[in-house]
């Protein structure tokens, strides 16, 4: 039978990539997003676009049951809706931080929980949820994002032991070093125009986004590549828990890795001290 996968956040950038990578390798793709009306996929036999909030549960059943009404069953689930929030965490509205959870922990929990009934009764699925890099090492300015994608991380981990007995199998797919053609940048920009400003930090800010500015000019991957890997731990059938995609030429992935925990912290530090 030909396989199903839901994926979420197909507006633009990663998801929007895996949805056209399932297609292309022939599968059924539930392409789900806030607004279908504005999807750049449109309705085939191989593709139903439909609505789904992560913040609607509502929403998240009714697109379940429309991928199975349509295909019959879900066989994996791709949790890549999210966003990123760039600025001072003293600046950062509180409504704002409980959108950063609500979107990228609490809204994969959701889909995620929705969709473990049907797996079960297949004794089978794979759900592969997209972090970031950011879920490894952390940056300044983005530490709501990097506490979202930690709690991913671990969430991710842990729960792939209790569904292990269920034979399902739960991924991490890992995007680190920059990612073309999405919108992270620009709704990381819009939420950090509606931030005050506190002048007593004004140095460190210029100081880090010189230092964000250098790092954008290395190579970054596209999100076609995200997506094959995406691909890939979804059919590949390991155990495998982790898939990491991108250029570590900051070394911040080698650093977690392989230096004791204060020569990591320094060598972190190195790269947004404020220049003498």
């Amino acid at each position: 039978m030909q396989k199903t996968v839901l994926i979420t956040g197909t507006s633009s950038g990663i998801g929007l990539a895996a949805a056209r990578h399932f297609v292309a390798a022939g599968w059924n793709v539930v392409a789900t997003l806030r607004r279908p009306e504005a999807s750049e996929l449109a309705d085939s036999e191989q593709l139903l676009v439909t609505r789904l909030d992560v913040q609607d549960p509502d929403s998240i059943h009714a697109a379940i049951e429309a991928g199975i009404a349509r295909f019959g069953r879900i066989d994996a689930l791709v949790n890549n809706a999210g966003f990123g929030q760039y600025g001072l965490f003293e600046a950062t509205p509180e409504d704002k931080i409980r959108d950063q959870f609500e979107v990228n922990v609490f809204g994969v929990m959701a889909v995620t929980r929705a969709m473990l009934p049907h797996f079960r009764a297949q004794h089978a699925g794979v759900i592969v949820n997209v972090s970031s890099g950011a879920g490894m090492f952390t940056l300044p300015m983005l530490s709501l994002y990097c506490a979202s994608k930690f709690a991913l991380e671990g969430f991710s981990e842990a729960l792939s032991y209790e569904l292990a007995s269920q034979g399902i199998a739960v991924k991490l797919v890992i995007p680190h070093g920059g990612v073309s053609s999405t919108r992270f940048g620009e709704r990381s920009g819009q939420e950090h125009s509606g931030q005050a400003r506190l002048a007593d930090y004004d140095a460190f800010v210029a100081n880090t986004n010189a230092a964000f500015d250098s790092m954008r000019a290395g190579r970054m991957m596209s999100s076609a590549e995200v997506a094959e890997v995406i691909w890939q731990a979804v059919t590949d059938g390991s155990e495998q828990l982790r898939y990491l995609v991108g250029d570590d030429a900051r070394g911040f992935v080698r650093a977690r890795r392989e230096l004791n925990e204060q020569g990591y912290i320094d060598f972190m530090r190195s790269h947004f001290r404020e220049k003498a």
